[in-house]
């Protein structure tokens, strides 16, 4: 059974709606003097979290891309290691008995 996280166009078209309500929402309180509105002492507060934030999210975006290309990194060796395994059983076949060889390699040519 397919689940919806494993279509990722709506998972695009869902997380695409969201950020587009959360910008939609920031722009209305903006606009409503929510955060012009604010104090100087509380200003400099709201800048201090507001930079923190932002930081963090670097951080975070920094760290996934990391995982990411290492993850690209390792399943590429994974295939590389795969392919000089079936490659050497496929040399390595030449010792069984030529009715065994035979089956052999057409056992890998299926993989």
């Amino acid at each position: 059974m397919q689940t919806i996280i494993d279509n990722p166009f709506i998972i695009f078209m869902i997380l695409f709606g969201t950020q587009w309500c959360a910008a939609y929402l920031g722009d209305f309180f903006l606009q409503n003097g929510a955060i012009t509105s604010l104090g100087a002492d509380e200003r400099e507060d709201f800048d201090n979290v507001l930079t923190a934030t932002l930081t963090l999210l670097g951080l975070i975006i920094g760290f996934s891309f990391s995982m990411a290309v290492s993850r690209y990194d390792q399943r590429k060796s994974y295939e590389e290691a795969e392919a000089n395994a079936i490659g050497t059983e496929f040399v390595r076949a030449d010792l069984l008995p030529t009715e065994d060889a035979t089956r052999v390699r057409e056992l890998l040519n299926r993989c």
